[in-house]
């Protein structure tokens, strides 16, 4: 059992798979068709238990607790494999249960690791969906659609760019809102577009303190760098192992797959977290003074991390893929917990397609 009461409906059990011992949440008959559901950052399988009640009958909802989150056992990840010690833990777990193939779906940092998963086993997938995902080129330290990188470092991504204070306060267990970086106001700030407030809010806020804090935890270790904003990615914990330092080749491998499942793409108009002035990213906050000794847009302009995606996913396609964008208008970071009844028939359909 894990250590935030469910919703009526959701069963929650630990499984030992061959890397770890998991944490799921699930939903749906054991025979149905699986549907995996992949968390964000400063997150926990709590997020999806709306999206998995919401299911038509005949699926299999499967919200694990990624590594380094929630009641999964704690185990570091080792950042210079890019997504793939999450990717691995995901097969592994999918092998356990007993599923050759699965729909998936991510959200944020679940997202990129979505774009992982379609880059080492797009055999295993029927359909991908998306949500709110990092750019396919990593979070941070990129200045143009395709990806280049800012510094040869890849400064201004990875854990230097994550506000100590919200690590500091995740880990004490915080749950007051007194701080600009308290959970509590970050959720309500940036998760969704206020003055929207979740019914259960208490029980997301635990699942946001319940990620795993330290040097080869969240946000991970970083080292000095002489490139504006003079830090680059360490090697350990889930801030370095979405840097575009240790993406590697997962586009490349996207669109030179034989697989390509269908993809839906769903963000939110508002988003302030993945957008094309994210104010989660350094070059946004150098050019808009809150970050001193910005280098100019030559140097380091904000990620055009929208662009990227679209980018990206236009190649897909004319590679023998498909995608599909969907915008939610007037919504935020979280368009299926904001705007559920606009989101679950775009995702439904994109499930029955297949």
């Amino acid at each position: 059992m894990g250590s935030i009461p469910t919703l009526p409906g959701i069963f929650s059990t630990v499984i030992e798979t061959p890397r770890l011992r998991m944490h799921l949440l699930l939903r749906g008959p054991s025979d149905g068709v699986p549907v995996l559901l992949v968390h964000g950052n400063a997150s926990s399988n709590t997020f999806w238990e709306e999206t998995m009640l919401a299911l038509p009958t005949g699926y299999r909802a499967i919200a694990p607790d990624l590594r380094s989150y929630g009641d999964t056992e704690d185990k570091p990840i080792d950042a210079s494999r890019g997504c793939m010690d999450w990717v691995d833990d995901l097969l592994g777990l999918m092998d356990a249960l007993g599923y050759a193939r699965f729909h998936v779906a991510g959200h944020s940092l679940g997202g990129s690791v979505v774009w992982a998963l379609l880059a080492s086993a797009p055999e295993r997938i029927y359909t991908a969906t998306v949500i709110a995902p990092g750019s396919p080129f990593g979070f941070g330290g990129t200045k143009d659609l395709q990806g280049t990188p800012c510094a040869p470092d890849f400064a201004g991504s990875g854990a230097g760019i994550v506000n100590p204070e919200f690590a500091r306060l995740i880990a004490e267990g915080y749950r007051g809102s007194e701080f600009q970086a308290s959970p509590r106001v970050v959720m309500n700030s940036f998760y969704w577009k206020p003055p929207f407030r979740h019914p259960r809010e208490e029980a997301l806020l635990s699942g946001i303190l319940s990620e795993k804090i330290g040097p080869n935890r969240y946000p991970g270790d970083a080292v000095p760098s002489p490139h504006w904003p003079g830090m680059a990615p360490g090697k350990w914990g889930p801030a370095n192992a979405i840097s575009p330092k240790y993406v590697g080749d997962t586009v490349q491998k996207m669109l030179s797959a034989t697989a390509k499942p269908p993809i839906l793409w769903v963000r939110g108009s508002d988003d302030q977290i993945v957008g094309d002035m994210s104010l989660f990213n350094m070059g946004t906050l150098g050019k808009l003074g809150v970050v001193p000794g910005w280098p100019g847009d030559d140097a380091h302009p904000p990620q055009p991390m929208v662009g990227q995606t679209r980018y990206v996913l236009e190649l897909y396609a004319a590679n023998g893929g498909s995608f599909r964008e969907e915008v939610i208008p007037d919504t935020g970071h979280s368009p299926h917990m904001e705007k559920p009844d606009v989101f679950d028939p775009l995702f439904h359909a994109h499930l029955k397609s297949v």
